[in-house]
């Protein structure tokens, strides 16, 4: 039987927690995107050292588990196309006044139509993604 969708369900229900824990004990949404530009911008001085504490466990427990468990996150070994995407992301963020972490997970479980929305086009555009660099140019 195949166990592959084990880990995808556990992610889940991590970043569903970790949504939840964060709205409980703060009373705002864990949207990433918005942790990050408080502390570009400098609009999130009053709670820096909260926001980069968030910022060192999103990249700290992936690492850790894929250490403690293996694994492999089948990303792109090309440099180039990682900058692109990284890029990309963070530019259609910006656009969408949010991430899939602020509207997928904190939007839609509180049934925002903002957050539904902008999730619908966030799947088209990573759908469409794979199609054309996967699929139809060979880049990843």
């Amino acid at each position: 039987m195949p166990t592959e969708w084990i880990s995808g369900l556990v992610g889940g229900l991590m970043i569903g927690a970790a949504a939840a824990l964060f709205l409980l004990a703060n009373g705002r949404i864990m949207g990433a995107s918005g942790i990050v530009g408080g502390l570009v911008d400098g609009s999130g001085r009053g709670n820096r050292v909260e926001r980069a504490a968030f910022l060192a466990g999103l990249v700290a427990v992936p690492g850790f588990l894929a250490a403690l468990f293996g694994g492999d996150t089948h990303a792109s070994t090309n440099l180039a196309v990682a900058v692109a995407a990284g890029l990309l992301v963070g530019i259609g963020t910006r656009i969408a006044n949010g991430c899939t972490s602020g509207h997928g997970v904190c939007g839609i479980s509180r049934l925002s139509l903002r957050g539904i929305v902008a999730t619908v086009f966030y799947i088209l555009a990573g759908g469409l993604s794979v199609l054309l660099f996967k699929h139809l140019l060979g880049a990843i």
